[in-house]
């Protein structure tokens, strides 16, 4: 038996001491073994454990008012009434409650950006990283005219632009818990985008993702989102036409052993 598989994996071109060394590289689930036709059983309980974290970031409760109350900022919630319609009706989480929406334009000025922080799929990922992130940005953002931030149950990335509108920001930047995977139950992403109003697309914002302790840091996020918003601001714009610092650069070098990406 320990022949024929062999003989298989020679065949394939695969060497197995390589396939495992690949498991210091990725967290996709490669090199499991097997077990007869199957995983061996500690592979299958992992993948098990993994798959119920992920249903849980899904519907863990989110605090939204202790984190509101924490960072001085203002608690609304989106058009969806409960955590299942918000799973079921996407565009509902795109849009502010009308309470909610009254209370944002209450506190309509002329910003130069309104920070967002939205449950998403990962009530987890926010309440790990969002204060972190937003306390740095703080500090780097001297000259800048910023809105009180606002934290929102049960929104979307689209939410920012109706907030940023509603608030008379220039700049909407939107953190938000991504859709949780199989190897990333807390992966926080930040949303860019420059003259929100309702009706933006994807094609016009900028994304930073994975921010976590086991992928992008969120200093190194920071620094990146620093970038992002600078130039935003100094050209107009955001999207397709605003792209992340050349690899040479002092920002990217800081950045290249970190797992980001941006779009």
């Amino acid at each position: 038996m320990a022949g024929a598989r062999a003989a298989r994996t020679a065949a394939c071109g695969c060497d197995a001491g390589i396939m495992k060394r690949l498991r210091d590289f990725t967290m996709a689930r490669v090199a499991l073994g097997r077990a007869g036709n199957s995983v061996p059983v500690r592979e299958m309980l992992a993948f098990q454990l993994a798959h119920a974290r992920a249903r849980d970031a899904v519907y863990c409760p989110f605090d939204a008012a202790a984190m509101a109350s924490s960072l001085e900022g203002l608690h609304v919630r989106s058009a969806a009434r409960d955590r299942a319609e918000y799973l079921r009706r996407p565009d509902l989480g795109r849009r502010l409650h009308p309470e909610s929406r009254a209370r944002v334009e209450s506190h309509k000025a002329e910003y130069d950006a309104a920070f967002v922080i939205c449950d998403g799929l990962s009530a987890l990922a926010v309440e790990q990283s969002a204060a972190e992130l937003i306390a740095l940005m703080r500090a780097r953002l001297a000259g800048w005219s910023l809105a009180p931030p606002v934290v929102c149950e049960q929104g979307r990335v689209g939410i920012g632009d109706e907030i940023g509108e509603c608030l008379g920001a220039s700049l909407a930047v939107v953190l938000i818990g991504e859709r949780p995977g199989l190897s990333a139950a807390d992966s926080m992403g930040v949303y860019l985008t420059w003259g929100p109003r309702a009706g933006r697309t994807d094609a016009e914002r900028n994304c930073i993702s994975n921010i976590r302790p086991e992928g992008l840091s969120t200093h190194a996020a920071g620094e990146l989102l620093l970038f992002l918003m600078n130039e935003s601001r100094a050209r107009g714009l955001s999207g397709v036409q605003l792209k992340a610092p050349p690899l040479q650069s002092s920002t990217a070098a800081k950045l290249e052993s970190s797992a980001s990406r941006t779009i």
